[in-house]
Order: structure tokens, then sequence, then C-alpha cells
């Protein structure tokens, strides 16, 4: 029975993954390419009024005034990102739990503790430090990884194109390794170097114990932790490695020293059996999965236009329909055991992975997938999409002088459909100075997550549409492009004494010497002088919230227009 429970709740919870992912960076995503010696008050939600009040006339490259930089502080987004991150380790190390080169060892670690203890409390106490000793380690692992990179280093991880095409590489070998294809091990010398040390007695003994127990599970655990930290270490918390690395050591701990405390629950474990590998390979299926988001980071900044929205989803299809295949038992591996018949679980856990693949299929043709649409590249990249044949653009620019809107070849792409923004903020202004609207200033980028969820769950709201369409000028400022401004536009900020090369580079530095953000999504509303009329707003996946908010707005904007 725990044998089925256990692979029930591994299946369940990796195929839910995504929606999860998507849905847990619920206030905070951290896609600005800012300046790195920067410190900023993020705006979370309407009622954050860090930005109020700064009212700027239109700025120019080089007159840019930089307002009082508040010091930054621990904000509530920045808590919950961290208890995700949290988590996620704690979840990641259940799950390395599991795996073919730690859960056999459990009853020999037990076993060894008893026997040389000589007593019961011995025997606890020294599991206890063995565990403590296991959490010190990888700990100290995530540690190294902020010093070696550097937190300003790691807020750039998001969207910097070395980064996430390596983190892709990185994954794809992860994910061929869990399929069996080879095994990610660590010099010999090294480990048996440690292991000979864990032959001593007293506390040195048993932390040299559990660092071999690292280096010998290294090939199952290493695609975990190093997917663990690429995770975290992209977030761009400082804290993030060394918090998620604290939850996967704990969740390793806890069985070791829970067992040593009762011995007899050994009696209750599953057998080891090829069951410990088909976990391992699912996981691999979904290493491949994950490792195409971050290609997609990279293609979607650099404009490549490979990997569109169709294109994404197929790839997931094929990758989750072999997974189902595999355990029907259909596909086989070198080192699987041979599948006599299908068991219960393994049906359960097949008919779970087929409804996932059936779901995401009419995505192909349009479907929105809110579960997952955060994840997923904007649907403006999807060339045939049955939801918006008929969708009416906005007739804005036909209205004013404008004849031709800046950047919009490059980001037309990244606008959901049915909706017509100006992508410089100047012609924003003078589209609302002529039409007499107040502008809607969307501070977003291309591998924002929380602006995807915006906008295919909120904005895609009839009420909110409706409102956006007609009551206002959008303006989209993408603060993680990678174009480079023609050399007559580039220019040193007064801001953060940097040079300014890119189109992201701009609309990120303007973000933050204007409105003391660096946070995305991020909504202003301003009048065509660029006063700001009301509290910005970040990620409010309440669509009633956003209409208050869009409403306060447009009040604001009539009361003033008639004093």
């Amino acid at each position: 029975m725990k044998k089925v429970l256990l692979l029930i709740l591994i299946a369940s919870m990796f195929i839910a993954l995504p929606a999860v992912k998507s849905y847990a960076s619920v206030l905070q995503d951290t896609t600005a390419s800012a300046p790195d010696d920067i410190q900023f008050t993020e705006v979370g939600s309407a009622q954050d009024s860090a930005a109020n009040g700064i009212v700027k006339d239109s700025i120019k490259k080089d007159t840019v005034k930089a307002p009082v930089v508040a010091k930054s502080k621990t904000t509530d987004a920045e808590k919950l990102t961290l208890w995700q991150t949290f988590l996620k380790g704690l979840f990641g190390g259940f799950l390395a739990f599991l795996m073919p080169c730690i859960f056999p060892m459990v009853p020999l670690t037990v076993s060894f503790f008893t026997k040389k203890a000589g007593s019961r409390a011995k025997a606890i106490g020294h599991a206890f430090l063995y565990g403590i000793s296991i959490i010190i380690i990888y700990v100290a692992l995530g540690m190294f990884v902020t010093i070696a990179f550097g937190s300003d280093t790691l807020n750039a991880l998001s969207t910097n194109g070395i980064f996430n095409a390596f983190f892709f590489l990185m994954l794809i070998v992860f994910g061929a390794s869990f399929l069996g294809a080879f095994e990610i091990t660590l010099p010999s010398a090294f480990v048996n170097k440690i292991d000979a040390k864990s032959d001593k007695g007293g506390l040195v003994g048993i932390f040299f114990m559990a660092f071999s127990l690292a280096l010998v599970s290294f090939s199952c655990t290493g695609p975990l932790v190093g997917t663990l930290l690429v995770d975290a270490a992209s977030k761009g918390d400082r804290l993030g490695p060394a918090v998620g690395m604290f939850g996967f050591s704990l969740a390793l701990a806890i069985p070791f020293a829970l067992f040593a405390l009762f011995p007899s629950l050994l009696k209750s474990l599953p057998k080891s059996g090829g069951w410990l590998n088909s976990v391992k390979v699912v996981l691999g299926f979904i290493e491949l999965a994950f490792a195409f988001k971050f290609l997609s980071n990279v293609d979607l900044a650099y404009h490549w236009n490979l990997l569109d929205r169709e294109v994404f989803l197929a790839i997931w299809i094929a990758i989750f329909a072999l997974m189902g295949m595999y355990l029907l038992g259909k596909l086989k591996f070198s080192h699987d055991s041979d599948l006599p018949f299908l068991s219960v679980p393994r049906t359960f856990l097949a008919i779970l992975v087929f409804a996932w693949v059936i779901y995401l299929i009419p995505g192909m043709w349009g479907a929105p997938l809110k579960s997952i649409s955060a994840f997923l590249p904007p649907t403006a990249t999807q060339d045939f999409d049955l939801n918006n044949l008929t969708s009416i653009q906005s007739s804005s620019t036909a209205k004013t002088s404008i004849k031709e809107k800046k950047y919009a070849e490059i980001f037309h792409r990244l606008t959901p459909k049915g909706f017509d923004p100006y992508y410089d903020f100047e012609q924003a202004k003078q589209a609302a100075k002529e039409l007499n609207k107040p502008v809607l200033v969307d501070f977003t980028g291309w591998n924002c997550v929380n602006c995807r969820k915006m906008e295919n769950n909120v904005w895609s709201n009839p009420a909110v549409a409706k409102r956006l369409k007609e009551d206002f000028v959008m303006a989209e400022l993408v603060v993680d492009d990678k174009t480079e401004l023609p050399e007559s536009e580039q220019f040193v900020s007064n801001f953060s004494k940097k040079k300014i090369k890119t189109i992201g580079n701009k609309w990120s530095d303007f973000q933050a010497s204007t409105y003391n953000s660096n946070s995305q999504p991020q909504y202003i509303i301003i009048d065509a002088e660029g006063n700001v009329l009301v509290p910005p707003q970040g990620a409010d996946y309440n669509a009633e919230n956003y209409i208050k908010f869009l409403d306060s707005g447009k009040e604001a904007f009539k009361k003033k227009t008639n004093e």
C-alpha cells in the first residue's frame, strides 16, 4: 500500500508541477535587467505607495533625474518567494529519498548506527548528528552558489541568454542521465578518499559518512540538486539557493533520524526494486520538459522565433505522451526491469499522464490553458489561434497623428491579440494627449511569468478588456529585450551611471529612475504629462480588483481634467 501511495504522489505532483510553478510566483517576478548597484522598493500591490506622488515630466535620455531611492527591505513577496523555494527544495528532497541511490541505504545506515552505538540513545544521537551534517553540506553548497555568482548576477539569470542556454543544456543532460543514457558521477578517487574518512569515530566520522552519502548518491541527486539551484538562483534572491538546499537536505535528513528513532518502521518500507528506477525515469521526462522553458526564454528575448507557443506545446505533448507509454510498459530503457503485467498504480499514473496530454492538445489551436498559461510563450506567438480569428484590433493609431508605432515590429509578438498598445513612452503620452485619455503604463518582459498570467487570466476578462481598449492608451515597455538601440539613442544613465545600449536597458533604467521599482508586471496610470494618478499596482490575479484599479485611474483622470 505504501508503494502505491508513493507512486501516486510522485506522478500526480509532477504532472501538476507546471501549473503549480506558474501559480506559485504570485506576487514577484524578477525579469528586470536592472542596474547592478541599485536598491529598489518593489511594487507588489495596489496598496503599495512607493511610487505614489512621484511626478515627472517627459523623460529625456540626458535629463533623467533620480529620485531618492529607498533602502531595500524584505517585502511580503520576497518572503513568499523564499517559502516557495524552501517548499520546492523540501519536495525535491523527498523525491531524492525515493531514488535508487538513497532509498536502499536507509536500512543499512540505521542498522549501522544501532550496532555501532551500542544503545538506542546513542544511535538516535548519531542519526541526529548525521542528519545535521547532511543539512550543513547542502546548505553550504547553496551558499557557495551565491558567493560564486553574487546576488547581482543571480538577478540577471532569468533573462541572460548565455545562462538560460546553459541551463537548457544542463537540464537536457540531467534528463538524459535519469533516462539511463549515462550516469553523472564524481571522480572515484575523491569519493573513496572521503569514504575512508567516514571510518573515523566521533563527530568527524559521522560528518564524513554524510559527505559520503552526498557523493555516492550524486548520480541520482545531482540532477535534482542542479535543477533546484537553477530555479532558486534564477529568482534573483541571494538567500534562494541556501534556502532551497535547506529544504532539500531537511527532507533527506528527516527519514534517517525518524527511522533511527523508530527502527521498527523499517519493516513497513516497500522493498527496493524496479519501481525505484521507474521514479527516476519519470523525473527524467520532467527534466526534459522543463528544459524547454529555459530555451523559450532565450528564444523570446533574442527574437529567434523558433519556439512559438504551438511548437512548445507540441514538444511537451510528445514528452508526456512518451511518459505515458513508458508507464504502460510500451516503452522500455536498457536499465529497466521486466514488466510482466501492468499494476493498478501504474495504470492510474498512466491515466493521469494521458489526461494531461489530452488537456494540452487543444492549446495547439489556441485554447488558453490557463493553468499553465504563465509558463508558455505568449499567445501572440501562435500562428493559428481559433480564439482570436475574429478579434478586432483597437483603432487608436488611426485616430492620432502617429503613423507608425515605434518598436511595433519587435513587440507585436508579445502583446495579447486584440490589444493595440504603444511600445514607446513618448508616443503613448502623445496619443493620450490627442485622444484625451489616461495612459496605462505596463512594465513587462518577454520572460515575465507573472505578466503572462495577468494577460491570460485577467486581461482576458471581458470587463477588463473593454476598459483597456476603450478607456486607456496602453504602453507596453519591455524591460528585458536584447535589441540594441541605434548608436544615436544610446546614452549613459544619470541614474545608474551605466551605458544604456538595449531597449530593455532603456525601459528598465526608466522604471527604476522614475518609479523606484524594478518588479514586473507594474501597472502605472498617468496623464499625458506623465503625472501618476493613482498608486501603481503589481500582479493581482483578481479581475475585480484590477477593474477597481482601472476605474480609480479613470476617475482620477476625469477629476484632474475637470479642475
